[in-house]
């Protein structure tokens, strides 16, 4: 949650959003799945997106930042966990935590993790995304003409499905 948190509003921000045009960028972690997928949306340049994803990995290895942005990063993980809710919606989360099995116990130890998150786990995270980029799935929900581009660029990686 820390380093997804992190990485979102730093590297996906910056090189998606910022520099890359598209409207919105960011990655997510879904801890009950094991899924981990990035997103962007209204996005003008495909490639060039998928490369940023790819080099995640690389920016989290490869990171000097202190304790003070890995704290910021903690304290923005801690409000995503423990966000102030009406009562339908904690009715709603009280609920998705009762299918789900998700003990009291289990909460305090992701927030236990949560504040002990070090560099060294950014740059752990940062291998496994190295592994994401390897042997990770893409989806492109897209125009046909940048999908056309993409594949010619890149050789066909793309299996087109028409969905409309």
């Amino acid at each position: 949650m820390v380093i997804t948190n992190f990485l979102r509003a730093t590297w996906l921000w910056e090189r998606v959003r910022v520099h890359g045009g598209a409207y919105g960028g960011f990655c997510q972690f879904d801890r009950q799945s094991g899924f981990f997928g990035y997103v962007s949306y209204r996005d003008p340049n495909l490639l060039d997106t998928l490369t940023v994803y790819d080099n995640a990995g690389r920016f989290l290895r490869e990171l000097a930042i202190d304790r003070d942005e890995v704290v910021k990063s903690i304290v923005g993980a801690v409000g995503n966990l423990d966000a102030y809710q009406l009562p339908d919606a904690k009715g709603f989360t009280s609920l998705a935590r009762y299918l789900l099995g998700e003990t009291d116990e289990e909460r305090q130890r992701q927030r236990d993790e949560v504040f002990n998150t070090t560099l060294d786990d950014f740059e752990r995270f940062g291998a496994l995304l190295d592994e994401v980029a390897k042997v990770g799935q893409v989806v492109v929900l897209g125009g046909p003409e940048a999908i056309a581009r993409a594949n010619a660029e890149r050789g066909g990686f793309l299996h087109v499905t028409k969905v409309l």
